[in-house]
């Protein structure tokens, strides 16, 4: 009895449960008396008492919402308002994925993220023949103003947030919003969303870009400066670090360069004449949140600290509280995601949306479980909402700020990342900025060797991953089972028919063409480019824009020395201004795109892959040593080494899985080519024959596989390949195998394989089954 009256006493006056008055007054100017602040005290379903926040009760102790904000931008934190669940979706045509998004509205969602397939992204209308088999696959497609207004039909925008990834085709895709907004009574004043906007990180990863790098930045000022003016509540960047980690970065370095990257921009605004403290507090942020708990939770404390000393330092002159405070939205991770037993996904998924909220998100997206098989259907989309309905409604987390602050592990980690991470940052500084750095390309490098180096890992089993490296599933006898068809609990999939969708789009396409006005087309195309206006005959204005200007070349070159493109702060005409008409008066995505492009040229990136990394990570060598005798047994019975292709096709620019099979294969002992991105299936056949490869390695992400690798083996069997071994990895359904065998893959390799048992596999397929070396 004793002893629990001293426990219960020692309690009661327990470090933290003394809420300070100046975050009670805090408190209370952000409720703006629309609650009372008690009303933030809660009890337990066990009755025990919980304040919404806890502190060491030192008069210079850090609470939520104060500088430099590691415990949170606000004060209330989800104690007032939780996270917004914001999930990323759209597929196929704007008809179903309005109503994907009106059925998420009703479950809960309360913002919305847009998906644009892929031809939207690279700045090409649907009936343009290098997209033949991207459109709708991976989001949904994007023409004109009317595919937006169908896409928001009946969606209230001057009350449901919007946030669109969009980077390379960022004007009209912005335009569109705003053009479709207004005809819907909307005024671009009262949009709220964000825009991502983030260029510079399309060049070191996500490879989603048109034009090269300085007129990219230029188009971001201009963005920033009509929203500066039109739309207050509208974020005009969302700098990412999400696709950094997924590409291979650790958290050190998806914070550093995620950080200079805003810098970058920051310092672009200002060099436009624009305000920092107009921008910056609608500078928002994206990071990743993968399966390393603590530290995710660290970084996301540490991301909002050093942001806002770094605007201290870089930007003196700012005086708004907002200008400093760094607002992130998250998604958990989908390089986490495994084909292999898919249903561990939903745990995987669920402990990342943990630590996002717990490092203090504003918004998050939590990945469906089939992801790392195909797009999500229905139910897996419900479940991954439910996830966060249920750690916003079930669990209580919401109800204190920052659980995590005075931890002692938590403060260390805390303070060792925004070290760390402030070192790569001086680095970047040291070398120029980061438009120079990326230029240079040594964050792309760092982020594909910590890549390779993690797959190693993986591979090697010392990094572990349930379901794929260790307690695999088993077949009857209680050995793991390696078969394809057994590997994977089978789950339905949505399957999206592109060339259905595709058409869809191209009758649509000639339905805006024959009815617009096109003079006016014409006016704003001219508008867009800076050039003056001139008469256009209806069918000079198609996909075959291009080739019309081509036939006038002399008004091309002159367009080509003259046009300067006029940036918001000059007082010249805004870039997003002149697209917004131009979308009005309903040029085409592709048209406006075109327009850009024949001024500036689009960004041809070079390949290559980093070699070594992978071979000297992997801690099996006897494996390693193995598949080496093996290619060395090949090159002396056929007098070369056995060569791999590794090509993307379409407009899919994720590379990360292409990348590491090219520089895991090279440290076994293959001679790799690595294929230039976007490739159309008679580019990558012409590139095999040519090179005389043994092996043509395909990276489907997209869901392109269905049409376009059949077409790539027709092209290469009709030039003379008969004997090339094909092998597909990436996301593939199962219900795809059959097929693909039957039209000539050879093997499929899967989110999940082992480089090394991938390497050995091919090389007894070349001498077992095609019979190249005996």
């Amino acid at each position: 009895m004793w002893r629990m009256e001293r426990f219960g006493a020692f309690s009661r006056r327990g470090i933290g449960t003394i809420v300070p008055k100046r975050w009670r007054d805090a408190a209370e100017r952000e409720l703006k008396g629309r609650r009372d602040v008690n009303e933030l005290w809660k009890t337990s379903p066990a009755g025990v008492s919980m304040n919404p926040v806890y502190s060491g009760e030192g008069k210079g102790e850090e609470l939520p919402g104060e500088f430099p904000y590691t415990r949170g931008v606000y004060s209330t934190m989800y104690t007032n308002r939780p996270w917004t669940i914001r999930q990323y979706a759209g597929f196929a045509t704007a008809r179903e994925s309005n109503k994907f998004y009106k059925e998420g509205l009703a479950g809960g969602v309360r913002g919305l993220s847009v998906a644009f397939d892929l031809a939207t992204h690279r700045g090409y209308d649907s009936d343009h023949e290098r997209v033949t088999d991207d459109v709708g696959a991976a989001g949904v497609a994007i023409d004109t103003v009317e595919d937006m207004k169908e896409l928001f039909d009946g969606i209230p925008l001057d009350t449901v947030s919007v946030s669109m990834t969009m980077n390379g085709a960022v004007l009209p895709v912005l335009a569109f919003f705003i053009a479709s907004a207004k005809e819907a009574g909307v005024s671009p004043s009262s949009l709220s969303g964000t825009i991502q906007n983030d260029i510079l990180k399309e060049f070191m990863v996500r490879n989603t870009y048109i034009y090269p790098p300085e007129p990219s930045l230029r188009i971001i000022s201009d963005i920033m400066g009509y929203c500066s003016n039109h739309m207050p509540k509208f974020n005009t960047i969302s700098v990412s670090g999400y696709h950094m980690q997924e590409a291979g970065a650790d958290a050190v370095t998806e914070l550093g360069f995620t950080l200079a990257d805003g810098l970058e921009y920051l310092h672009c605004a200002k060099q436009a004449g624009l305000e920092i403290d107009s921008i910056a507090p609608r500078c928002s942020f994206f990071f990743g949140i993968g399966m390393d708990f603590y530290a995710e939770v660290a970084k996301l404390r540490a991301a909002r600290r050093l942001w806002a000393r770094l605007v201290k330092e870089n930007f003196p002159e700012a005086k708004k509280t907002q200008t400093f405070q760094l607002r992130t939205h998250c998604q958990t991770s989908g390089y986490s995601l495994t084909s292999e037993d898919p249903y561990n996904n939903v745990v995987r998924t669920t402990v990342e949306a943990l630590a996002a909220v717990f490092g203090g998100t504003q918004s998050l997206h939590t990945n469906a479980l089939d992801e790392a098989i195909a797009l999500p259907t229905n139910f897996s989309a419900r479940i991954a909402r439910n996830t966060q309905l249920i750690l916003q409604q079930e669990t209580g987390i919401p109800n204190v700020a920052d659980p995590w602050g005075g931890s002692y592990m938590m403060e260390a980690l805390t303070d060792e990342l925004e070290s760390r991470a402030q070192m790569l940052i001086r680095e970047v500084n040291e070398f120029g900025g980061m438009s120079k750095s990326i230029y240079e390309g040594w964050p792309k490098r760092r982020i594909e060797e910590f890549s390779a180096r993690r797959q190693a890992r993986i591979d090697s089993g010392e990094e572990v991953v349930i379901g794929v490296n260790k307690h695999k599933v088993q077949d009857q006898d209680g050995k793991d089972d390696s078969r394809e068809d057994k590997l994977k609990s089978r789950v339905p999939v949505r399957i999206v028919d592109t060339r259905s969708v595709r058409s869809e789009q191209m009758e649509k396409l000639k339905s805006v063409r024959s009815s617009r006005n096109n003079d006016q087309v014409a006016s704003a195309l001219e508008r867009v480019s800076a050039r003056p206006p001139r008469s256009l005959n209806p069918r000079s204005v198609s996909p075959e824009w291009r080739r019309f200007r081509k036939t006038h070349l002399i008004l091309a070159l002159r367009i080509l020395r003259s046009f300067q493109i006029r940036l918001a702060a000059s007082g010249g005409d805004n870039l997003l201004e002149a697209c917004v008409h131009a979308g009005e008066v309903r040029c085409t995505l592709g048209e406006i795109s075109s327009a850009m492009e024949d001024v500036w040229g689009r960004h041809r990136a070079s390949t290559g892959l980093v070699g070594g990394v992978y071979g000297r990570e992997y801690s099996h060598g006897d494996e390693v040593s193995k598949v080496l005798e093996l290619t060395r047994s090949f090159e002396t019975r056929t007098g070369r080494r056995p060569r791999l292709l590794v090509v993307k096709l379409g407009q899919d620019g994720h590379d990360r899985g292409a990348k590491i099979i090219a520089s895991g294969f090279s440290d076994l002992g293959f001679d790799v080519d690595i294929g230039p991105l976007f490739q159309t299936p008679a580019e990558a056949a012409r590139q095999a024959l040519e090179s005389d490869v043994h092996v043509v390695g395909i990276s489907s992400l997209a869901a392109a596989h269905r049409t376009s690798v059949p077409e790539l083996i027709s092209e290469v069997r009709r030039g003379g390949g008969e004997d090339m071994t094909f092998i597909l990895g990436g996301v593939v359904p199962e219900d795809d195998f059959a097929q693909l065998k039957k039209q000539g893959v050879d093997m499929i390799f899967g989110p999940g394989t082992n480089v090394v048992n991938a390497a050995e596999k091919v090389l007894r397929h070349l001498v077992e089954v095609k019979q190249v070396a005996r």
